[in-house]
């Protein structure tokens, strides 16, 4: 059917174009009689009011922000620290009359143009990978962005803590008095490979936060005296405490099981504890096991983990974006994290 114009209500209700208008935008400047005889004719032709996709285009602004997240779109109602992250951007954006878009990115070839043709007045990337081509995007639009976690790219803000120092003071504790340590890590790359090595190489790992944590362990373990390339990696394709748990299983099932673990999220810790109960292996006596993030589940688990506010996070990265505060560029980054220990460590 084809639309109806405001110009048709306006001449069914015998006015202007602009008095119909007005008592869509600015009902204040309108009669009571005048107002009252448009609604009326609307509600005959059966007219819903101004586009409100047009009305965003006349005034240069969605009052929207699109989040772009590298993960299924599920992830950012299953993942609790996902969702302390979208929580902080929505308090923003509620106490700012703006919306939310969430931009699921899957690695599919209408990734990049989704991105450019999202209808949003600014950006927040959840963390991502060096070669991930929705950053070029991102900065192709000219609209404000900002990069939760890394990669760090210029033109865009960054909000992140220092995850090397973080990675070697939790990594200090963890593999205090081990001989064995291992490292439950998070995805390599954006093909997402589940596998185990021996001491990898951080520098070619394409994913910033996994790259810089890795440096911290194997800081920790320099410090401590331990030989980086004997440390045990196991490469996680998700944040997913099952797929973490067999991993450790098989860890615990060989001829020199780790005495240490540190895993590089409370989720991935917990599936490591749950190994460590099924393989008979006390914690912290015979293995010790930190997470990372501080959720929920570390406290009931009694887990030593890396203390960070994900939603103070999600919050920085939502002001940057609207402007109410400079985007950090380059430099360190600057939100805060700190040690909790608890039981899992000797």
């Amino acid at each position: 059917m084809k639309r109806v114009t405001l110009a048709q209500v306006a001449e069914a209700a015998g006015v202007s174009v602009m008095t119909a208008s007005y008592t869509y935008n600015r009902p204040a400047r309108v009669s009571d009689d005048a107002r009252a005889r448009v609604l009326a004719a609307a509600d005959r032709l059966g007219y819903a009011g101004p586009d409100p996709s047009a009305r965003s285009l006349r005034r240069g602004s969605t009052r929207t922000l699109g989040v772009v997240l590298g993960e299924h779109l599920t992830y950012a109602f299953d993942d609790p620290q996902a969702v302390r992250f979208l929580a902080g951007i929505a308090d923003v954006c509620a106490g700012a009359g703006y919306g939310m878009t969430i931009l699921p990115i899957t690695g599919a070839d209408d990734d990049v143009p989704r991105v450019r043709a999202a209808a949003v007045d600014g950006f927040i990337v959840w963390t991502t990978a060096d070669d991930d081509p929705v950053l070029a995007a991102v900065r192709s639009t000219k609209r404000p962005a900002v990069v939760h976690g890394g990669p760090a790219v210029a033109g865009l803000g960054l909000v992140s803590i220092d995850n090397r120092a973080a990675a070697r003071a939790i990594g200090a504790v963890a593999f205090a008095g081990a001989r064995r340590p291992a490292v439950v890590s998070f995805p390599l790359s954006r093909e997402r490979i589940s596998t185990v090595v021996r001491g990898p190489d951080p520098a070619p790992v394409l994913f910033p936060v996994t790259r810089e944590r890795l440096e911290g362990y194997r800081d920790a373990a320099d410090d401590l005296g331990l030989a980086w390339t004997d440390v045990t990696v196991a490469v996680c394709s998700r944040n997913d405490g099952a797929e973490a748990a067999r991993l450790a299983a098989a860890l615990f099932d060989a001829t020199d099981p780790p005495d240490a673990v540190a895993a590089m999220g409370d989720l991935l810790a917990a599936g490591v504890l749950d190994a460590a109960r099924a393989a008979g292996r006390a914690v912290p006596s015979q293995v010790a096991v930190t997470g990372w993030d501080d959720a929920a589940v570390a406290a009931d688990l009694g887990l030593t983990t890396v203390a960070q506010s994900l939603r103070d996070q999600g919050a920085a990265c939502a002001r940057a974006a609207l402007g109410a505060t400079p985007a950090r560029s380059a430099g360190p980054p600057a939100a805060p994290w700190s040690i909790v220990r608890r039981g899992s460590t000797r």
